[in-house]
């Protein structure tokens, strides 16, 4: 489909049959969803009604459009061009409750099956010359009539040429005559199909044949145009399922052999080739290389992964060979997670965009009364030329058509979902973008958000005649299996250090104070300055600099034997590297960053300082939610967070965004979702909505423009019908080329 006015066509049609609710017809994914209750309508009839209005219908997945709305139902997969589907109510969230067991008939509005004219989008007709699609041959038949017929009086005469014109104009405009009366009989008689029929049999009447074969050409190439422009919008979306390969090199017993990608089960293993394409998301269990994560979150550095550590489908393998155990089927995977998200943001539509389909309920209908008005009053008030004034109120009508302003909402956010899913930037829905656009401040939780939510040694302090490896590896022995992020902090940095664990038994935690073990045959301790000073484990200067160490916002930890101080660790979450820089983005984009963190003050103004930012401490998710309240009374507030521990505050919150690579919340919990971890991110995707925002508002300013002149110029004479159908043409030609500019917009560029 490439108009809003299809959308309204089939939803006004379908949501009229008995027991039909819940009607959503989605623009850029071509998909019909609709909640049907048992024993009502039959499916086929449909998809009978969806073909009567010039549309093709199949199930998403069939290769054939003349597979039923009730066929067998089908796991949700993505293929190559995205067409998997779910024939299940959770799929396009609906509620269960009239659904009964044959649950909602949901299907693919596949148009372009029916005859010529107002033909849409074939999916038989993708990856084809524009002459060899539908919409194409209708172009070229209506032009090779109007040709003839200019032919045909030049060897004859005017008299014969206006009957060849005639002909011309009836041949061309029969197909969308019949669509007209379709949509008439189903109770919609303002359509585009119905304007230019009127308009091209009203200048028959008036005796301009000529010019009305030249309307019905010149409505079928601006069918052929605004087709080319929506299928390039739609190209973006579509290139996000073409990441994951066909096929994977399934590993059994030893031996690999190719299958379907789509048909990898969880807990196979796949052998990835360097240079190939992940084709699903895993977990390595052997190898290390280089991933190159840029097609799924944009990043354009690959990053060394090795056993343990989770890839995507679509990343590319870079240096050496993996084996990879899968984790997610291929309708699970995160590429198809993000398919589905940018296809269902279409369901929440922005405000602007709802303003826009009621105001243009009510300008159809309103032009063609300003038509009829302009046709009636000056023959009856004056004794004007009947013709003249008839041939200006068609010129009117053909103007007057609303799917350049229609679709200078959708085709806007349609390219912003699109070019952010390639950037890892999610939002989902037009709503999203809108909030999202107005934001003027934002809150950010701080652990594994502003910083990266693994503690780090900061400081190894030794006590007199201790040596740092001597310090580490008594730590690491005594904190060896232990869990806790501290404990991992200290061992990572003995690793890196190169520095051995000594042997350590009989290790047990000390609630609230700490870890002790037996290291070397003798007791051992890593706990808190506090418990070691009670324990006489740290001498006095120790304690000062332990004291110090914490009013940096460190967590300081002591490491001692019976009697002997061996000296301190200090660790600290620091801030992700990019985080300051994005912070001074957001300051120079006029909104305010805060941190709310459940931290202690001493942590939370460490960070904060290191960031020039405000903070609010040992904030529970209840003092959260209220304060994001209170920012919300003065303006657009953003919230950033890990989408579990902040969840009130998301909801709350404008907008909530999830930060995480690729995980379940950061898909599911918030309105947005950031999937590389970098806090420059932020300022991007607000960049990315208030550029989508601008592309809007210019693509409203010149669908009204546009046909505000030529409202003018046709009730004044000085442009006729041929004029009036360019125009329309034109201007939703225009919008949809200006929408796509936002493919090509690069939010990190903060210049």
């Amino acid at each position: 489909m490439d108009c809003a006015a299809c959308t309204l066509k089939v939803t006004k049609a379908v949501e009229r049959l008995p027991g039909v609710s819940g009607v959503k017809v989605a623009l850029m994914s071509e998909r019909l969803s609709l909640d049907l209750e048992p024993a009502s309508t039959d499916p086929a009839e449909i998809e009978a009604i969806v073909k009567r209005l010039g549309y093709g219908i199949a199930q998403r997945g069939a290769s054939s459009p003349e597979n039923t709305l009730d066929a067998p139902k089908k796991a949700h997969t993505h293929g190559a061009d995205c067409e998997g589907y779910d024939h299940d109510h959770a799929d396009h969230g609906h509620d269960h409750a009239k659904g009964g067991d044959k649950g909602p008939s949901s299907a693919k509005a596949d148009a372009g099956h029916g005859s010529p004219g107002h033909v849409h989008d074939d999916p038989a007709d993708r990856g084809k010359a524009w002459y060899q699609t539908n919409k194409g041959r209708l172009v070229i038949f209506t032009g090779a009539l109007l040709v003839l017929a200019w032919g045909f009086e030049l060897l004859t005469s005017a008299d014969y040429g206006y009957w060849a014109f005639t002909l011309a104009c009836v041949i061309g405009v029969a197909p969308v005559a019949k669509r007209a009366f379709e949509a008439v009989r189903l109770g919609q008689p303002f359509t585009i199909e119905s304007l230019m029929t009127i308009a091209a049999i009203g200048a028959l009447f008036i005796g301009a044949a000529e010019e009305a074969a030249l309307v019905v050409f010149l409505f079928a190439v601006g069918e052929v145009l605004e087709g080319v422009a929506a299928g390039k919008a739609r190209d973006g979306i579509r290139a996000l399922a073409n990441l994951v390969p066909k096929t994977a090199l399934l590993e059994i017993d030893g031996k690999t052999r190719e299958v379907p990608a789509d048909q990898l089960e969880v807990g196979q293993r796949v052998l990835v080739r360097p240079g190939d394409r992940i084709p699903a998301d895993g977990e390595i269990a052997e190898g290390t290389s280089g991933i190159d994560e840029s097609p799924v979150t944009g990043e354009s550095v690959p990053v060394t992964r090795g056993p343990g550590e989770s890839v995507f489908a679509g990343s590319i393998n870079t240096e050496a060979a993996l084996r990879v155990t899968v984790t997610k089927t291929a309708a699970d995977n995160t590429i198809a997670r993000i398919i589905q998200l940018v296809e269902e943001a279409e369901d929440a539509r922005a405000p602007t965009e709802r303003f826009i389909d009621r105001f243009s309920r009510w300008y159809m209908p309103a032009i063609v009364l300003l038509a009829a008005l302009v046709i009636l009053i000056p023959p009856l008030a004056t004794g004007a030329d009947w013709n003249t004034w008839i041939y200006r109120g068609l010129a009117l009508l053909l103007i007057g058509c609303p799917c350049a302003l229609v679709i200078s909402v959708p085709a806007s956010i349609a390219s912003t979902l699109s070019s952010g899913a390639r950037k890892g930037l999610l939002m989902k829905g037009g709503a999203v973008i809108e909030a999202a656009a107005k934001v003027l401040a934002i809150a950010f939780d701080k652990t594994g958000t502003l910083t990266h939510g693994k503690p780090k040694v900061t400081d190894i302090v030794p006590a007199p005649g201790v040596s740092e490896s001597d310090l580490l590896a008594v730590a690491a022995g005594v904190e060896t299996g232990s869990s806790h992020p501290l404990a991992q902090a200290i061992l990572r940095r003995a690793e890196e250090a190169g520095i051995e664990a000594l042997p350590a038994t009989d290790a047990r935690a000390i609630v609230g104070k700490g870890v002790e073990a037996l290291v070397g045959g003798a007791k051992a301790w890593v706990s808190s300055p506090r418990h070691a000073e009670e324990s006489g484990g740290i001498a006095d200067d120790q304690s000062e600099i332990a004291a110090r160490l914490e009013t940096e916002g460190k967590t300081v930890v002591a490491v001692f034997r019976t009697g002997q101080s061996l000296g301190l660790v200090a660790l600290r979450d620091e801030p992700r590297n990019d985080a300051a820089e994005a912070m001074a983005q957001l300051r120079a984009m006029d909104i305010a960053p805060v941190i709310l963190t459940g931290d202690n003050p001493r942590t939370a103004e460490a960070i904060a300082g290191q960031l020039g930012m405000e903070f609010h401490a040992s904030m529970m998710p209840e003092d959260k939610l209220r304060l994001i309240r209170e920012m919300g009374a003065t303006g657009g507030v953003m919230m950033i967070g890990d989408g579990i521990n902040d969840a009130p505050a998301l909801k709350q919150a404008n907008v909530g965004v999830a930060m995480g690579s690729g995980t379940d919340v950061a898909l599911e919990t918030a309105d947005a979702a950031i999937l590389r971890d970098r806090v420059v991110d932020v300022p991007a995707l607000i960049r990315l909505a208030r550029a989508a925002m601008a592309n809007i508002r210019q693509n409203v300013a010149l669908a009204l423009g546009l046909k505000a002149v030529f409202l003018v110029t046709s009730v004044l004479g000085l442009t006729g019908l041929w004029i009036a159908i360019l125009a329309d043409t034109g201007a939703t030609v225009l919008v949809t080329l200006n929408a796509l500019r936002l493919l090509r917009f690069n939010p990190s560029d903060n210049r």
